[in-house]
């Protein structure tokens, strides 16, 4: 029931406006504008055509988010399709249905998007900047996020109606409390010293040569765009760096570090203002005697600092009141001030510790400064050869050349490497995962690939090599033991029936046990939450069949390491209600209501498709397209 819930509750559209949107460099649907007369569709929706061209661009958000779990790629290519036809589907009913999205919300959704912002606030000319690398007008891409946020208007119309009732939570409490008792043997897993014979080894090997193949390599020639490099041929000047400097001055400069404490005379039900102010001024008489410290201790009304001698540490601005604040920061060191009013009360201060504001000396930090003008001026011009890089990679899709002499750059080579592993551009997981790409295998140059937020790759491909089996001999010693475990698994499993029989047949699991020479184990009131067995054991003890007339339920649960394990389940108490987890009631309601919610919006979205007038191409077809 909580692995539905928590599958249950991942929407199936909220969550990704994005991948639908495609920011910054694969939005979905640059090449529908542009000279698709001359390519079969492999899917349409109405009147609506998807090309390969698109299933690949979702394929490479798909194997971006999901890489390094082994998905295959071409299962991945499937999802990625029927990911485009859901959403399409969805999309044309709610614009039949006449929804729509207000131009604020989607106003402030753009600008709320992160990668629109400089630090912290929406960046106009980086936004203009990577649409004009899609080559896509602004209207263009504020009707895609108008399209996204009504179809996700559309689902939260669904989910956040749904609701569980007490009863329902009820139950799932009952069952996710349930007790069960039980008693087991552990079978293990037993290698015999006997080695498999050459026919077996020859044998498995011919059966399963796809698993002893030398993995695909590939190289790649590519071009970098780097904001740093650009930085370099910005030409500096004393005059250029000076003016610089003063600009950025504060970048230069040690704050101040000003210690201070303080005494309080608070304003409060025994003490009005005046009497507090008349105890204030007293005090700072006697200060002219006496030492601060000991009378803070004495008189200050902040019990917490007064035991420190009136202690507050290193001043920072924005934290006291105006006038405490202006009067802290004129003092001098070892100054006292005059009696201050603040919410509390009147406040003595003094200046225990003062190092004055430094600024770093413009030829002590030249070269820093140098740097930081450079990539200033440099970062302007990045976003414009990024848009000049994806203009002519793309426009030359069978050479890196045009791209390289339009920008200045070197193309270079890097060595071979694989899907998992590589050395050099191909450590980036992104460059590997763009580099085996269908676009990349088949000549052309890939979408510019950010590395970070200051270089962009283009790569295309140098050297193939297909995966190859790797001889009988190179792999021998590693079947035979393959093949010695799989005949002690399979024998674990043998002895493991057996004695599943016996206990069936009334034996005495004591007696099982001793003459098997297994180790008899007992768990008593175990939970699905509170248990010290591995998780496959648990998940079988709390799907077997409860006892029936006092005879126990005897099943065998396997472990991911071979090994069997034969269960006896005795007793089944039935759960109930905790005052912990009434205190969760709420939100489990919440939680279950969600989950039916995004069952019911699923439903729906299931439904609209069988309606819908979809036409996908087979994949043997696709494949002789490609």
């Amino acid at each position: 029931m909580l692995t539905t819930i928590r599958e249950k509750s991942q929407g199936a559209f909220a969550g990704g406006i994005l991948l639908l949107i495609g920011v910054p460099f694969v939005l979905w649907g640059i090449n529908n504008y542009m000279d698709n007369g001359k390519e079969a569709a492999v899917a349409s929706v109405g009147d609506k055509d998807f090309y390969q061209r698109d299933v690949n661009k979702a394929y490479e958000q798909y194997s971006q988010s999901l890489r390094g779990m082994g998905i295959d790629e071409q299962a991945l290519k499937a999802q990625a399709l029927q990911k485009l036809i859901k959403d399409e589907v969805l999309l044309q009913y709610v614009q039949s249905r006449g929804l729509t999205a207000t131009d604020e919300a989607v106003r402030d959704f753009i600008k709320g998007l992160e990668y629109f912002q400089t630090d912290g606030h929406f960046d106009d000319a980086k936004y203009k900047a990577l649409l004009a690398t899609q080559h896509m007008s602004s209207n263009e891409f504020v009707g895609r996020v108008k399209n996204a946020l009504v179809m996700e208007q559309f689902q939260h119309s669904i989910v956040d109606t749904s609701f569980a009732s007490q009863y329902d939570v009820e139950g799932f409490f009952k069952i996710q409390n349930q007790q069960r008792d039980v008693e087991y043997l552990t079978v293990p897993v037993q290698v015999a010293a006997e080695p498999p014979k050459d026919e077996e080894i020859k044998a498995y090997y011919q059966q399963h040569q796809d698993a002893y193949q030398a993995p695909e390599q590939l190289s790649v020639d590519y071009i970098e765009l780097s904001l740093a490099d650009l930085a370099k041929k910005v030409e500096v000047s004393d005059d250029k760096l000076k003016a610089f400097y003063t600009e950025q001055k504060d970048q230069y400069t040690t704050p101040e570090r000003r210690k201070i404490s303080h005494i309080l005379f608070a304003v409060d039900a025994k003490t009005d203002e005046k009497a507090a102010l008349e105890k204030a001024k007293k005090a700072k008489l006697e200060l002219a005697s006496k030492d601060f410290a000991k009378v803070a201790a004495e008189l200050s009304d902040d019990k917490a600092t007064a035991k420190e001698g009136g202690d507050l540490g290193l001043f920072s601005a924005g934290v006291m009141e105006k006038d405490f604040e202006a009067a802290a920061t004129g003092l001098k060191l070892g100054e006292v001030s005059e009696p201050v009013k603040s919410a509390f009360g009147y406040h003595l201060i003094k200046v225990t510790e003062l190092v004055p504001a430094q600024i770093k000396p413009y030829d002590s930090v030249k070269d820093e400064v140098a740097k930081a003008y450079q990539k200033a001026q440099a970062e302007n011009g990045f976003y414009e050869a990024g848009e000049k890089l994806t203009e002519a990679s793309y426009q030359n899709p069978d050479s890196l050349q045009a791209a390289a002499d339009a920008l200045g750059l070197t193309i270079k080579t890097s060595a071979l490497f694989t899907k998992e592993k590589g050395d050099g551009v191909a450590a980036d997981d992104k460059i590997r995962s763009a580099a085996f790409t269908d676009e990349v295998l088949h000549g052309n140059n890939s979408a510019p690939i950010e590395q970070g937020s200051d270089k962009l790759v283009v790569l295309r491909m140098h050297e193939h090599k297909p995966a190859a089996t790797r001889d009988l001999a190179a792999v021998k010693t590693d079947i035979s033991a393959i093949l010695a475990m799989d005949k002690a698994k399979q024998s674990a499993v043998e002895r493991a029936k057996q004695l599943k029989v016996r206990l069936q047949q009334g034996e005495a699991i004591q007696q099982v046990a001793g003459e098997a020479k297994l180790e008899l184990k007992t768990a008593q009131g175990l939970t699905r939450r509170k248990t010290d067995l591995p998780a496959p054991l648990v998940e079988a003890i709390f799907k077997a069949a409860k006892p029936v007339a006092n005879k126990p339920s005897i099943f065998i649960a396997a472990l991911p390491s071979g090994e069997q394990v034969v269960v006896s389940l005795n007793k089944v108490t039935e759960g109930v209600m905790g005052e912990s987890d009434k205190a969760q009631l709420e939100l489990a309601k919440k939680s279950m209501g969600n989950a039916l919610g995004q069952s019911e919006f699923n439903a729906v979205l299931n439904s609209l498709q069988a309606d819908a007038d979809i036409s996908v191409v087979s994949n043997k077809a696709q494949a002789a397209a490609e």
